[in-house]
């Protein structure tokens, strides 16, 4: 087991963290799960003998660093985390709900901030490794009806980029995947056509993509919609205003 490379995924029970999970377990990597609810862990690693299921609540600091020692433990060295633990409810992201906010935040920001935490010695000392932060393409700018999803990718985006510079005196990689919209149960939610729509095979093939074979900062996908966002971004603020609120129909209520 310690010849294996081994990676960490959190959010592993579904979505995209599931698909990578699968397709890590298919290169013959050691694959650590975590995810709060046990059973789709124990299901997923039941039947995939190189998955292995670690069940955490990311909110709590101290289980994010109890089970990152006991993953530490079973397979000697970890050599990717990949953080992509996140929640979204659409229905009450339309009006500010402060406490809906707070909830977004403690677990797509502070949960991943936990999970990097509980990690940070032991890359810093190991002095090479890749800490992976799943973002999004809503955290570029500003969206109609995101009022903590949004921000809260955003805020992620900022801290990779800090982290970035941190841990590159250690040899360690900070690598930013900024998917678009992936087929999820997360997704299935929303109530409105989103476009260029993908499958969580195509996301984890991107991600093993670049995150095995290249060296780079941010793994975005599918390009098609990325790069318009991407310049969409750099747009002044009138403009940007303008061309979102007629892209997404957005009007001012009389």
């Amino acid at each position: 087991m310690e010849d294996k490379k081994t990676i960490w995924i959190t959010g592993g029970s579904t979505g995209i963290g599931k698909a990578l999970a699968l397709k890590f377990s298919s290169k013959g990597w050691n694959v650590a799960i975590s995810a709060r609810r046990e059973n789709l862990l124990k299901e997923i690693s039941d039947n995939n003998e190189n998955i292995f299921a670690f069940p955490l609540d990311v909110t709590s600091k101290s289980q994010c660093i109890q089970v990152f020692n006991e993953i530490k433990r079973k397979f000697e060295s970890v050599d990717i985390c990949f953080f992509s633990t996140g929640t979204w409810n659409p229905k009450k992201e339309k009006d500010i709900d402060v406490e809906q906010i707070e909830d977004v935040f403690k677990v797509n920001f502070f949960g991943t901030l936990n999970s990097i935490k509980a990690a940070e010695e032991y890359f810093r000392k190991r002095k090479k490794g890749i800490i992976t932060i799943v973002s999004s393409i809503a955290g570029y700018r500003g969206l109609p009806n995101s009022t903590g999803y949004g921000p809260s990718k955003s805020a992620l985006n900022n801290l990779a980029e800090s982290l970035y510079f941190d841990f590159k005196r250690y040899n360690v990689r900070i690598c930013l995947v900024s998917p678009g919209f992936i087929k999820t149960p997360m997704t299935d939610k929303n109530d409105f056509k989103m476009p260029f729509l993908k499958t969580t095979e195509y996301a984890a093939e991107k991600i093993y993509d670049g995150l095995v074979n290249k060296n780079i900062f941010e793994i975005h996908f599918p390009k098609s919609l990325t790069i318009i966002l991407k310049i969409l971004s750099f747009l002044p603020s009138k403009i940007y205003f303008g061309l979102v609120g007629k892209m997404t129909k957005y009007q001012k209520k009389n």
